[in-house]
């Protein structure tokens, strides 16, 4: 097998693991909160534990660790937003709405990293407002709520990402990774004591919980992190991103067969979700091909 095809099915087992975050914030009956709080420390921690991170944070300047520091807030504003729209909704509307994170990225990237503007990202944003209201239009009312703090996360989501382009230049990955997430457990523990100064607001997992939480934390966040940074080695980045646009689609086909979430969405829904994802889909066909002719 080519290394380029063994990257690319790499890359998709990656994406797997990442649409499995949606099911297991279903599955963990802890608070949005808690379980955010319990992912962040259990990354951190397991990231710890290697000595490149350690070698490669002398050569990160102080100023650049509290830009860093600084997007890990943003980092963990987002996986809250994200998991209060599970607990909200359900596994399948938060996936949803992940799915707007290209669109809300086209829109703001331009202004964060100062690349030039195309008019072929203000047209996916235009296009996947149908897709939206088709989407609200198919959920019941009790999941509203769930559906705009979705919104919410991807518009984070989007923001972190155009955030790490501009500033991750040439410094590590994995220490930049800790450096974030540590700083956004700091964030959330933070929360939790303004929530619940009494302390209360600090769980301890039952067995069920602390099982899945480790799957989420090892198997779907650190493990497909450090795959999914070898195979950039050998992917284009359109490639990987085309790729990792499939995330929401497979968060959903997960959801639908193993929480039966199905039942809880009628048609409207999943034409959204059609137009929305073709959206994106089409969006990075024109990406490529633009960067084909200017090459």
């Amino acid at each position: 097998m080519s290394p380029h095809r063994r990257a690319l099915i790499e890359l998709h087992l990656c994406v797997v693991l990442w649409g499995v975050t949606a099911i297991l914030g279903k599955l963990i009956t802890l608070p949005a909160s808690q379980l955010v709080w319990w992912r962040m420390l259990l990354v951190t921690a397991a990231l710890a534990c290697f000595p490149r991170v350690w070698r490669a944070m002398k050569h990160i300047p102080p100023r650049q660790m509290l830009t860093f520091a600084g997007i890990g807030g943003v980092v963990a504003l987002h996986w809250l937003a994200f998991y209060g729209s599970v607990k909200l909704a359900n596994a399948s509307v938060a996936a949803t709405t992940m799915a707007l994170a290209p669109a809300v990225t086209a829109l703001i990237e331009p202004v964060i990293t100062g690349a030039r503007f195309e008019r072929h990202n203000l047209l996916l944003g235009i296009l996947v407002i149908p897709g939206v209201a088709l989407v609200v239009g198919g959920i019941p009312g009790s999941m509203h709520l769930g559906f705009w703090v979705g919104v919410l996360s991807a518009a984070l989501a989007a923001l972190y990402n155009a955030l790490n382009k501009r500033h991750l230049a040439h410094h590590d990955a994995m220490a930049v990774t800790w450096l974030e997430l540590g700083a956004g457990f700091l964030v959330v523990t933070a929360i939790a004591v303004l929530a619940a100064p009494d302390g209360e607001g600090f769980l301890i997992p039952s067995v069920h919980d602390g099982a899945w939480l480790l799957v989420l934390a090892i198997l779907c966040t650190l493990i497909p992190f450090a795959v999914s940074l070898a195979t950039l080695r050998h992917l284009s980045a359109f490639t990987a991103q085309l790729a990792i646009n499939l995330e929401p689609l497979y968060a959903i086909v997960l959801a639908v067969l193993f929480l039966g979430e199905a039942r809880e969405l009628d048609g409207m829904f999943f034409l959204g979700v059609a137009i929305v994802l073709a959206a994106v889909f089409g969006h990075g066909w024109l990406q490529t091909r633009g960067l084909r002719h200017t090459q």
